[in-house]
C-alpha cells in the first residue's frame, strides 16, 4: 500500500492497450523471419511458463505420429518435464498414447547447444549440415515403455526454412501488459513448416516404418496458461504431391482481460500461418481479429481459421465446430517469384454425435501435470477440452508460376489435415 502512495510512476490509463499481437507488429514484406539458431534453443523460463517442442508426421499408410516435450514451470517449484507421444492409425482406429514424466532432463547435452536436450528416457539432437539439401535434422530417440520405442529423424529441406512471424529479435512474440519494455507475459511460436520424417517405431516388438512429411513447432507461453488464451485453433496439412505441399496455422484468442483498450476489451484473435508448395516455403501469413471488428473482405494478408458451422456438444457444453475453413494469403517470400500466394482448405466434421475423423476429445485438466493444475484457477464448472481430428483433405494453392509451373491457375493437393480446436473458457 505504502509503495503505491509514494510511487513516482505515472498512472496507467485503464483504457491503454494491454495486448500487443505479433500479427499486427510487422508490414507484409517483413512477415517472414527466418529462424536463427538461438530461436529454437530451450529457454527453460522460470516463473509461470510452459515451453514445448512438438514434432508431427504422417506415415505412408495414413497414420499420424506426434512427439512432444513439455517443460512446465510453476513459480519457485522445480519444473516438470514430460515426453508425450500419440500414434493414430485411421485404418485400424488404433490409438497409442504415452505420457512420461522424465528424469534428469538436461539442455544442452555435453558437446551440443541448447537446441538439443536429453533425459533418461529420451534424447533429441539437432544435427547441422550447412550448405546441404537438408541443412538441419532433429534426431529423436526415446524409450517410453517396454512396448514403445521411437527412432525418428526430421530433416528440413533447404528450400523450406524455419520461420517466425516477423523479422528481428522480436519476431514471433506477442506481449501482454501495457509496458512493452517490461511485459507481464508473452507468447511465441517458431516453426519448421515442412520436414521429411524417416525412421522406425517399435510397438510391442513390432517394427513400424516411418517415411512421410511432417512439421515441427517450438512454443513458449511465458505466463499462466489460463491467462494467455481462451481459445486455440491449430492445423497442419501435408501432401507429397507437387513436390511437397504444406499449410500450417496456429491461432489463439486472448481472454477478455487483454485487448486494445485494456481489461474487458479482450478476445483478440492472433493467427500465424505458412504455405509450402513445390517443397519451398512460399508465404508466411499473420492476421489479427479485433473484437467487434469484422474481417476485411479483401486484405493483403489473410490468415484465418473460421468455424463456419458449429453445433452444441452435449458432452462438453461447447459450441463445437462441425466445419472449419482455413485460409492463407500473403506475398511470396521468393524475390524471384513476386506475387501473392493464396491457399485454402475446408473440412466437414459431421455432427458432434458422429464426428468424422475425431481422434479424441482431450479433457485438459485430466491430462496436464498436477503441478500446473494447482496454479490454473479455472472458473467453477469450466471444463477445458481439446478436439483433435485427422481427415483426408484437399488444399488449393494459387500463386506466381515462377514458384511452381501452373500455380497461377491453381493447384489442388490431396493430403492429410490434422487439426485441433481448444476451448479453455
Amino acid at each position: 500500500m505504502f509503495s503505491s502512495l509514494f510511487s513516482t510512476s505515472p498512472p496507467v490509463d485503464p483504457n491503454a492497450p494491454n495486448f500487443h499481437p505479433v500479427s499486427s507488429a510487422f508490414e507484409p514484406s517483413q512477415l517472414f523471419g527466418e529462424l536463427e539458431p538461438k530461436d529454437t534453443e530451450w529457454a527453460c523460463p522460470g516463473g509461470f511458463a510452459v515451453e514445448t517442442q512438438v514434432f508431427y508426421c504422417f506415415l505412408e499408410d495414413g497414420s499420424s505420429v506426434m512427439c512432444q516435450v513439455i517443460h512446465s514451470s510453476v513459480g519457485v517449484w522445480y519444473p516438470t518435464i514430460q515426453f508425450t507421444c500419440k500414434i493414430f492409425n485411421p485404418n485400424t482406429k488404433e490409438k497409442i498414447w504415452k505420457s512420461v514424466n522424465v528424469t534428469n532432463f538436461v539442455t544442452p547435452p555435453p558437446g551440443l547447444d541448447k537446441r538439443s536436450s536429453k533425459a533418461d528416457e529420451f534424447s533429441i539432437t539437432l544435427k547441422s549440415n550447412p550448405g546441404s539439401d537438408t541443412p538441419e535434422t532433429y534426431v529423436i530417440r526415446a524409450n517410453l515403455a517396454d512396448d514403445l520405442q521411437i527412432n525418428l529423424d526430421y530433416a528440413r529441406p533447404a528450400s523450406a526454412p524455419g520461420f517466425k512471424l516477423g523479422k528481428g529479435p522480436k519476431g514471433g512474440f506477442s506481449y501482454y501488459g501495457t509496458d512493452l519494455a517490461n511485459p507481464e507475459g508473452y507468447m511465441v511460436h517458431r516453426f519448421w513448416p515442412y520436414a521429411k520424417a524417416t525412421g522406425m517405431l517399435i510397438r510391442s516388438g513390432k517394427a513400424i516404418p516411418v517415411k512421410g512429411p511432417g512439421m515441427f513447432v517450438h512454443a513458449i507461453q511465458g505466463m499462466r496458461p489460463n491467462l494467455t488464451a481462451a481459445r486455440w485453433n491449430f492445423a497442419h496439412f501435408q501432401s507429397e504431391q507437387h513436390g511437397g505441399v504444406s499449410g500450417v496455422m496456429m491461432e489463439f484468442t486472448t481472454t477478455d482481460t487483454y485487448g486494445k483498450k485494456g481489461p474487458g476489451s479482450g478476445f483478440v484473435t492472433v493467427n500465424v500461418g505458412s504455405v509450402v508448395v513445390g517443397g519451398k516455403l512460399a508465404a508466411v501469413t499473420g492476421e489479427t481479429k479485433w473484437p467487434g471488428e469484422p474481417y476485411p473482405e479483401s486484405a493483403a494478408v489473410v490468415s484465418r481459421a473460421i468455424h463456419s458451422k458449429t453445433e452444441k456438444d452435449a458432452e462438453t457444453s461447447y459450441d463445437a465446430p462441425t466445419e472449419i475453413a482455413f485460409k492463407w494469403a500473403g506475398p511470396s517470400i521468393d524475390p524471384a517469384a513476386p506475387g501473392t500466394v493464396e491457399a485454402n482448405v475446408e473440412v466437414d466434421f459431421g455432427s458432434p454425435t458422429a464426428y468424422k475423423g475425431l481422434l479424441e476429445k482431450v479433457d485438459v485438466l485430466a491430462e496436464i501435470p498436477y503441478v500446473i493444475k494447482t496454479m490454473v484457477n479455472y472458473v467453477a464448472g469450466t471444463k477445458p477440452y481439446i478436439y483433435q481430428w485427422q481427415n483426408p483433405a484437399t488444399l488449393t494453392v494459387t500463386g506466381p508460376d515462377a514458384l511452381v509451373p501452373g500455380l497461377s491457375g491453381g493447384l489442388k493437393a490431396e493430403g492429410t489435415l490434422y487439426n485441433e480446436a481448444t476451448f479453455i473458457s
